[in-house]
């Protein structure tokens, strides 16, 4: 199509909808914040008929278009950047777009398909799937310890500095004594919306965290960091597969939420009672998109 018949055609895209699509000036166009909005809805839109198309073909062992994905960064880093690669093996005609961030992004907003999230759930606009739960362990440095004392119980923790995380918890963490549900309030002058800063945090001395195990394996198995109150078993943190409410569920994501469940089941890091086993790591640079915000 030429220039001007782009041109004119965008001028009645606009008019049409009232909003500006395009920042023009002589030398180079660059797009609205509406226009990005728009542009990114369209994009999806399009992948959405494309999978549609191919279900009604019958091509449903071969999906295509684009997965986008958001995760934790720790998370998505650890354990889901591997999986996706062995993903992308079974489903090579499908692209993948995975954002590592530990904010709960605008699923619909920003043009996700689907979101791995940790703890309980709110929102009901959006679809859950629990795919998992995660083990959590209380852990801190030995000079911490050294310095404030370890503590014997969960009530112990209310005179140490505990380190919470903006995001995901909230500052009563849950432990149990048999049967019985503890939550405890904790208070401290450290808090943080990344499972990195927290963990390098602990390392450094500043307090005691409650974190999901995967997050500190190695620093455990180090010596770096040190498990307490394990006896007292604090709960398990759920994990879900969460994407926007729709009547039609798009089969890249149904693929990828079921891929993911059954592979979950695999990492003894997510059952608190099984030992520790390796986790995949990756060889060789992902084939995926990924942007990373800490």
């Amino acid at each position: 199509m030429l220039q001007p018949s782009v041109s004119k055609h965008m001028n009645m895209l606009e008019q049409s909808l009232g909003v500006r699509l395009l920042n023009r000036t002589t030398r180079k166009l660059s797009l609205t914040e509406a226009g990005r909005q728009y542009f990114e809805r369209c994009h999806r839109i399009i992948d959405d008929v494309n999978e549609l198309e191919s279900e009604v073909l019958g091509l449903q062992n071969r999906p295509t278009g684009t997965l986008r994905i958001s995760s934790p960064v720790a998370f998505g880093q650890i354990y889901l950047l591997p999986l996706l690669l062995i993903f992308r093996k079974q489903f090579p005609d499908m692209g993948v777009e995975i954002s590592l961030d530990d904010r709960y992004a605008d699923l619909v907003q920003e043009g996700f398909d689907v979101a791995i999230r940790f703890g309980e759930l709110e929102d009901s606009q959006l679809v859950a799937r629990h795919i998992g739960s995660s083990a959590r362990v209380c852990v801190a440095s030995a000079d911490y310890l050294n310095k404030h004392g370890t503590p014997k119980n969960p009530g112990d923790l209310k005179a140490h500095n505990c380190i919470t995380y903006t995001h995901l918890f909230s500052s009563v963490w849950p432990f149990r004594d048999a049967n019985e549900l503890l939550s405890i309030k904790v208070s401290g002058d450290f808090r943080a919306n990344s499972g990195y800063t927290i963990r390098d945090a602990i390392l450094n001395g500043v307090g005691i965290g409650l974190v999901p195990a995967m997050l500190v394996r190695e620093e455990i198995e180090s010596g770096a960091l040190i498990t307490v109150l394990s006896e007292f078993s604090p709960d398990v943190i759920k994990i879900s597969a969460v994407y926007p409410s729709s009547r039609l569920i798009p089969r890249k994501v149904k693929l990828f939420v079921d891929f993911v469940k059954a592979e979950f089941l695999k990492i003894s890091l997510l059952h608190p009672q099984a030992p520790l086993r390796p986790v995949p790591r990756l060889r060789s640079k992902p084939a995926v998109v990924v942007e990373a915000k800490k």
